[in-house]
């Protein structure tokens, strides 16, 4: 599988915006021009962002592979905001989505289970999760998307194994695992649980690893020695039937690099 290049949108609040939709759209034509799947995440860490699909629109993006745009979609917005997106989705052709239940802050509306209660059963639902945006997806565009899921190695594992069934039986066709360094024994339970499903590995690019340690949920002291590329090789080498998903690319530094080990 071809690698998966994480980009962050512009925050609706930069104090330099046209400087960041310009980095954007470099960052996003680089992804395109190497031919790999760029990601595009929505409102990450719950800062409110601007979305994938309106960014596309607005820079005049050229996407020559709508099979290569994954758009992540968390369930912190209005009903009217959830359909703007999954239609423009559908009008670009954009299958492949990330649903995620996300980040929320008091800036961002959250969906509610009445929202989605004209094509779903939400008997019992106390609030709107990605098993729930799963369903809702599937029932108003039936058989269009590539559902992905997140998978959290770090969590307690029968939960964490439970809540991943219930999106699959929500429609969820492959999976992306928090950030792995080298391997990960939770991980290889769940390729040979689910040997059917395909399994993308996120690995971290970063050399900040207090950010790491916030998306692992355990503490890795600032002076641990991290290269992210041996980090990839290790991937690369221990699960070399997963995809790979590369989170917090150095696009300055790491491109050309990256370019070599994964040629067009």
């Amino acid at each position: 599988m071809i690698p998966q290049i994480e980009i962050l949108p512009p925050k609706q609040n930069s104090e330099k915006l046209d400087a960041d939709l310009e980095l954007f759209a470099d960052k996003f034509n680089r992804v395109m021009d190497g031919k790999y799947a760029v990601c595009i995440t929505d409102n990450a860490m719950g800062k409110a962002s601007f979305q994938a699909t309106e960014l596309i629109k607005e820079l005049d993006l050229a996407v020559p592979d709508p099979n290569l745009v994954h758009v992540h979609l968390n369930t912190f917005h209005t009903k009217e905001g959830l359909h703007e997106i999954l239609d423009a989705c559908v009008e670009r052709g954009f299958k492949n989505v990330l649903v995620i239940s996300g980040d929320g802050s008091e800036r961002l509306p959250k969906l509610q289970p009445e929202d989605l209660a004209d094509l779903i059963d939400v008997t019992g639902v106390q609030s709107v999760t990605s098993v729930t945006l799963l369903k809702y997806i599937r029932a108003r565009h039936p058989g269009f998307f590539h559902l992905g899921v997140a998978f959290n190695p770090y969590e307690p594992e029968d939960h964490e194994f439970e809540k991943l069934e219930r999106k699959i039986e929500a429609g969820a066709e492959h999976i992306i695992t928090q950030p792995i360094v080298n391997s990960n024994a939770v991980v290889d339970k769940l390729l040979a649980k689910y040997p059917n499903i395909p399994v993308i590995l996120e690995c971290w690019m970063s050399k900040k690893l207090h950010l790491l340690s916030d998306a692992v949920g355990y503490t890795i002291p600032e002076d641990t020695p991290y290269d992210p590329f041996e980090c990839l090789a290790e991937l690369q080498k221990n699960y070399p039937k997963c995809g790979l998903y590369l989170a917090l690319v150095g696009f300055k530094t790491q491109w050309d690099t990256i370019k070599e080990k994964f040629p067009a």
